[in-house]
C-alpha cells in the first residue's frame, strides 16, 4: 500500500480489540484495500491494545462507520493520521529485532547472521508481504516445524498455503532438503517477494526434489497445486475462518497419515478449527500456545 495512505487508530482493552478483529475476519464483503492490524502496546501492558486500520485514501464518514461497526457496545475514539508516501508494511517492519524459534534465526538486513552453532539463518527483508517471523503465529510455526522434525517426521512432498514471504516453506525445506516443495498465496505480489527471498537465502527454485515452485491460488484452487499432491506436510498459517472452510479441501490434498500445520487462529477459535478438521479426518498430534495464538499439528487418519 503506497501513495496517499491514511490510518485510523483506536486504543482499547485487549478483549475489545480482539473482538473487533474477529468481527473483521467474519465480515462479508469487507473491502480488500482496507487492512486491519491489532497488537498490544507493550510487553509490560498486555491488556492495553491498539487497532490500526489502513486506507489508500482519506477515511470518509462511511469508512469510519465501517471500522466502528466492528465494535459492540460503542467504538472507541479514532485518531486519523496521513502516512508518509512509503509502503506502510515495509516501514512497520524496518529495524525489527531478530527472533529465534526452534533451530531457526530470522533477521532483517539490519542485523548480521547468528554465530550460534546449529542455527539455521534466514534473512527476510521488510517487504510487501507478511511473514517475517515476528508474529507469534509465524514464530510458533517455526518452533513446531522443528519439533516435528525432532519427533522423526519424514517429509517428501510439502506445500505452504498462504506463504507470504515464503519463510515457512524455506524452513520446511531446510529441515527436509530433498522434499518437493510448493508455495502459494492469494496475493500476486507474493510471487516476486518469495522469488527474491528464495534467491537471498539460497533456496533453489524448480519442480524437482529440493526445489520450490510458487503459484498464485485461492486456497487449493490451482491445477498445479492439486496435481502436485498428495502432500505429506501441508502448512497453512492463515486465519481461522478460511481454515475451517478449507478443511475438506486440505483433507483431499494430504496423504493418509500425512501432517498439517495450522496457525493464524486465536486460542478462542481453536475448538471450532479442531472440530472442522476432526470431521475432515484429522487428529491432534501436538499443539503450541504462543501468546493468544494456537499452533496445531494434526495428522490425517490412515483409514476412513
Amino acid at each position: 500500500m503506497s501513495g496517499d495512505s491514511w490510518k485510523l487508530t483506536a486504543f482499547a482493552r485487549k478483549p475489545m480489540i480482539q473482538a473487533a478483529l474477529l468481527a473483521h475476519e467474519e465480515a462479508l464483503g469487507w473491502p480488500q484495500d482496507v487492512v486491519l492490524t491489532g497488537f498490544e502496546l507493550a510487553d509490560d501492558r498486555p491488556d492495553d491494545w491498539r487497532l490500526d486500520a489502513y486506507f489508500p485514501r482519506k477515511p470518509s464518514k462511511a469508512d469510519k462507520a465501517l471500522v466502528a461497526s466492528l465494535f459492540t457496545g460503542g467504538a472507541p475514539n479514532f485518531i486519523v493520521d496521513k502516512l508518509p508516501d512509503e509502503d506502510w508494511v515495509t516501514v512497520s517492519q524496518e529495524g525489527m529485532d531478530p527472533i529465534s524459534a526452534g533451530r531457526f534465526y530470522v533477521r532483517t538486513s539490519d542485523h548480521p547472521p547468528t554465530d550460534q552453532p546449529g542455527m539455521i539463518d534466514f534473512m527476510i527483508p521488510a517487504s510487501q508481504a507478511f511473514g517475517t517471523g515476528q508474529h507469534e503465529t509465524t514464530a510458533g510455526c517455526l518452533a513446531m516445524l522443528d519439533a516435528m522434525k525432532a519427533r522423526g517426521l519424514v517429509v517428501r512432498n510439502l506445500a505452504d498455503i498462504g506463504t507470504g514471504t515464503g519463510l515457512l516453506a524455506f524452513a520446511a525445506m531446510a529441515l527436509w532438503p530433498k522434499a518437493l516443495a510448493t508455495a502459494s498465496d492469494i496475493d500476486p505480489v507474493c510471487t516476486g517477494v518469495v522469488e527474491d527471498n528464495a534467491a537471498t537465502n539460497g533456496i533453489a527454485a524448480g519442480g524437482g526434489p529440493g526445489g520450490l515452485t510458487m503459484v498464485v491460488a485461492d486456497g487449493m484452487d490451482d491445477p498445479l497445486l492439486v496435481a502436485r499432491g498428495p502432500y505429506d506436510l501441508l502448512i497453512a498459517n492463515i486465519l481461522a475462518r478460511p481454515l475451517i472452510a478449507l478443511a475438506p479441501d486440505f483433507a483431499e490434498a494430504v496423504s493418509p497419515g500425512g501432517s498439517i500445520l495450522l496457525a493464524g487462529l486465536l486460542k478462542t477459535q481453536e475448538s471450532a478449527v479442531r472440530r472442522a478438521f476432526k470431521r475432515a479426518g484429522f487428529r491432534l498430534a501436538a499443539r503450541l500456545i504462543d501468546g493468544d495464538w494456537s499452533i496445531l499439528w494434526l495428522r490425517k487418519r490412515r483409514f476412513a
